[in-house]
């Protein structure tokens, strides 16, 4: 049954060697054998004691072996989805009592499904790394399941299982929350009033979620008021990369804070996973109707308040950004039309200068124009070119105020508002002869 596994030999080829024992069972750990019916072991090489079998030592190289196929064999046996390892989940257990029975311990996974009545695919929305934004709160028959930002948790009415998060760098977040958690969890602790078990970890839950939301929009907001703000002393062009850049962080930011929001409104419009949040009370036999949970859901729109001023600040602080990048837009076109003027201005005056020259190359040529001898003929030409110098420039120079003007009407509706306003008057004056 494991000869598939086996590459065979052919006649004009040698066996490629395999260099993982563990792929080829029913063999010495040192030795891998190969079939071969026809072909004869390589000198040098041990025979079996069947036909056409020979060994080959893991660690000792195949008489002219060229193949590479080995390496591709191996990668995909060696799949890291079939190692048994990822059949693992780590976590940290809660009692009862808010103390931690397990530290990042190893289960497995199908005896965590058969444990706690979870289907694969609840288990899978709780295995996403921590690039993941995604948020799900999950209401099962007797657990609780939540993914929301750094936290992976299943809930339950007597424990809480805190799934690790591969990946995660904000150790210090991680620590204050299970440092809370516990806190919350103990029955001593009499700030929580009355909550139930499962009451009281999600409120912990939901207090790390909307800190480490408050944080970071903190951050972003001061880094960002300060670019804002000396962007409108000086417009530079290191000033509008790094605002781009913090702009690009903040609509991602304000993409997972709406993205938390809404998976809370959506849960506080589904009266049935409100009513079987109660795990404590269901556990007991006394399910809760589906609408009596008054309790949790005063708790919930606590923090979806507190989720939606967030993203309401956020909403407008990027408002403040489109609205500077406009104004920076604006002032840069203003200042590109102020070089186009000038450039323009320019350009008039070498037009006027061109049209007095013109008339002085005319003269400069070697020929009679009858005016050598006349005393005014210098004063003559000087006197028409520079006044057809001016009159260029004067002329270019009023166009060009002309479409420099910005209106929101044009000249020929201006005209004809003027002349219905002269017949209206016109009209008003014969009535009133009329009248009289």
């Amino acid at each position: 049954m494991f000869r598939p596994l086996l590459r065979l030999c052919t006649k004009t080829t040698t066996a490629p060697l395999l260099t993982k024992p563990h792929i080829v069972l029913g063999v010495t750990a040192a030795t891998v054998r190969y079939y071969s019916p026809t072909k004869k072991p390589p000198s040098g090489l041990p025979a079996t004691s069947a036909p056409g079998n020979y060994l080959v030592p893991i660690n000792g190289p195949v008489p002219g072996d060229t193949s590479r196929d080995t390496d591709l064999l191996i990668k995909s046996l060696t799949h890291k989805s079939l190692l048994p390892e990822n059949n693992l989940v780590r976590c940290t257990v809660f009692d009862s009592d808010g103390n931690v029975t397990v530290a990042s311990g190893e289960f497995k996974r199908t005896e965590l499904l058969s444990k706690h009545g979870l289907l694969p695919r609840d288990l899978r929305k709780l295995d996403t790394g921590v690039n993941s934004i995604v948020p799900t709160i999950l209401v099962r028959d007797n657990s609780i399941l939540i993914n929301l930002l750094h936290i992976r948790a299943l809930i339950k009415a007597d424990k809480v299982l805190l799934f690790d998060v591969f990946g995660s760098t904000d150790s210090k977040t991680q620590s204050l929350f299970m440092y809370d958690l516990g806190h919350k969890l103990k029955k001593s602790n009499k700030t929580m009033g009355s909550l139930p078990y499962e009451m009281r970890a999600l409120e912990a839950i939901f207090i790390s979620v909307i800190a480490a939301l408050d944080a970071e929009m903190k951050v972003h907001t001061t880094v960002i008021n300060g670019i804002l703000s000396e962007l409108e002393q000086d417009i530079d062009r290191e000033k509008l990369r790094h605002l781009l850049i913090q702009s690009k962080k903040l609509s991602a930011f304000l993409q997972k804070a709406t993205l938390i929001r809404d998976v809370i409104d959506e849960l506080l419009d589904t009266d049935e996973d409100l009513a079987g949040l109660y795990l404590t009370e269901k556990k007991a036999g006394h399910p809760r109707a589906i609408d009596d949970h008054s309790e949790v859901e005063m708790l919930l729109e606590t923090y979806y308040k507190h989720c939606d001023e967030i993203v309401q600040t956020v909403g407008n602080l990027v408002s403040n950004i489109r609205n500077t990048e406009e104004i920076v837009n604006i002032i840069l076109d203003a200042n590109r039309n102020a070089l186009m003027h000038l450039d323009l201005k320019f350009q008039i005056g070498a037009l006027g200068l061109a049209g007095g020259t013109f008339i002085a190359s005319l003269y400069g040529m070697n020929l009679k124009n009858f005016i050598e001898e006349s005393y005014w003929g210098f004063l003559g030409v000087t006197g028409v070119a520079s006044l057809l110098t001016v009159w260029i420039i004067a002329h270019f120079l009023k166009s060009l105020r002309q479409v420099q003007r910005v209106t929101m009407t044009s000249d020929k509706k201006k005209a004809k508002t003027k002349k219905d306003t002269v017949a209206e008057k016109r009209r008003n004056h014969l009535r009133n002869w009329l009248t009289k």
